[in-house]
């Protein structure tokens, strides 16, 4: 089962909230091009493996919790051997562990004699993170509350991207709890960019980019260049995301980057 990311073409933080989380309105499209895929398969017992090494595969990943969450909400014991080929970089706001999460519980539900509904399905899913319960619809969404309150939305039309990442992880907790107190950083843009019907905007770049000024490089760098359009962080990063004119060369402008800006990146073009 394929396991989509996610980009965020605009997130607004509207304030605190009394349990430790932050009021958000977001706006959130999956990206099919770019997957990991479960394998899950009945099994004797329950097992968890993985392509990529660096990652945990005991009950603090997604994928476990996931598992844990439904075999306990309900009451039955799954024993499946799930394996996950990894293509989504970790720490990137490219959403692949709440994608991770969401698709093991509509995998494992769909197994119960008697699935849960959807509804129960959200409460686990909310249970796990706030970006889970996106990737159990189908589609774009409007995202509010923690992120956990999911509203369907008009897909925007197809354009060209281009994802760059570093080496570097950004944590979201970090970027979540420095998110009103850090300053903006001279010569960078924050502002809303207009591109068709969108506005592209988010406000973890203040804090990320404070603590991470490569990233707020990295930005204006890929904005000065003719071919892009607009320029975007997703999620809490480290991952930015590039629109491209209509007949730019994605090969073209990831070369120059590869190039002139840093060899070590991390790189997918396609279209939304």
């Amino acid at each position: 089962m394929k396991c989509p990311a996610k980009l965020n073409l605009s997130l607004r933080i509207l304030g605190e909230r009394p349990d430790g989380f932050h009021e958000i309105d977001t706006f959130l499209v999956k990206l099919h091009g770019l997957a990991d895929e479960l394998t899950i398969t009945p099994a004797d017992d329950f097992s968890f493996t993985c392509t990529d090494p660096t990652l945990p595969t005991d009950s603090s990943n997604l994928v476990v919790k996931a598992a844990q969450a439904l075999s306990g909400k309900s009451s039955r014991k799954l024993n499946y051997r799930i394996h996950l080929e990894k293509n989504i970089p970790h720490g990137a706001g490219l959403g692949g562990g709440s994608s991770n999460a969401a698709t093991t519980l509509l995998a494992l539900n769909s197994q119960l004699e008697t699935p849960l509904c959807i509804e129960e399905l959200h409460s686990v899913a909310a249970s796990l993170g706030s970006d889970v319960p996106f990737f159990l619809y189908s589609g774009a969404a409007r995202c509010t509350g923690r992120g956990e309150i999911v509203s369907a939305a008009p897909a925007p039309a197809t354009f060209p991207i281009v994802l760059f990442k570093p080496r570097f992880a950004v944590s979201t907790r970090d970027a979540y709890k420095n998110c009103l107190a850090a300053d903006f950083l001279p010569g960078i843009l924050y502002d809303p960019q207009a591109y068709e019907s969108l506005s592209l905007v988010n406000d973890l770049e203040k804090p990320v980019f404070a603590k991470h000024r490569y990233l707020a490089e990295l930005k204006n760098w890929l904005l000065n260049r003719r071919d892009t359009k607009a320029v975007l962080m997703s999620g809490s990063g480290s991952t930015l995301f590039a629109i491209l004119h209509r007949k730019a060369r994605p090969v073209t402008l990831i070369d120059s980057a590869l190039r002139h800006f840093d060899e070590n990146l991390w790189t997918w073009s396609g279209n939304l």
